[in-house]
């Protein structure tokens, strides 16, 4: 991640934030702390640029899925690693969305945990079935949670460390006579 901020810091930070959440594994769960702890923006510039590009990610993986399997699927040793994937994640989500519907696969988007999120969603979504309008509509709603949470977390444990830091140095101060 040094690396990243070492090079994101030769760029814009707006592209910065863009770059990170098109990662698969790290989406928004890496772009807002990035952004909020590595940036000058202001936090709700921050929120709203991971959360509209991880949903722009939506339509793109969902539309172009089928086509980028049916290329990949060619080499033996792919197909057999896929397939195994797509069992594993059709087998989370399906617990999902059988117990909550829709809203099942909108939670499992919004967990901000690696192994979740948009791209997984949109697997998901492929191999149950679901309609694009349905999913594009479930993924906004997934990404708004995500957003939320992680903009929460950091924040909040950036003023946690922010009281830390400077009650430290006010104890210190202190003992030493200051």
């Amino acid at each position: 991640m040094q690396g990243f901020i070492d090079w994101a810091g030769q760029i814009h930070p707006v592209w910065g934030i863009i770059i990170l959440t098109f990662f698969p594994l790290l989406e928004l769960r890496a772009a807002i702390p990035y952004g909020l702890l590595a940036t000058e923006l202001p936090w709700w510039v921050t929120a709203l640029l991971a959360v509209g590009t991880n949903w722009l990610v939506a339509p793109l993986v969902y539309l172009f899925l089928k086509y980028i399997l049916r290329f990949l699927t060619r080499w033996p040793w792919f197909a057999g690693v896929w397939g195994r994937y797509c069992q594993r994640v059709q087998r989370r989500i399906e617990k999902a969305v059988n117990t909550w519907g829709a809203w099942g696969l909108a939670i499992f988007i919004g967990i901000p945990l690696p192994g979740s999120g948009v791209y997984t969603g949109a697997l998901g979504a492929y191999l149950l079935g679901m309609g694009f309008r349905r999913f594009m509509w479930v993924a906004l709603v997934g990404v708004l949670i995500a957003g939320a949470l992680v903009t929460a977390i950091v924040l909040s444990g950036n003023e946690a460390l922010s009281w830390l830091v400077n009650d430290n140095a006010a104890t210190s101060e202190a003992a030493a006579g200051i």
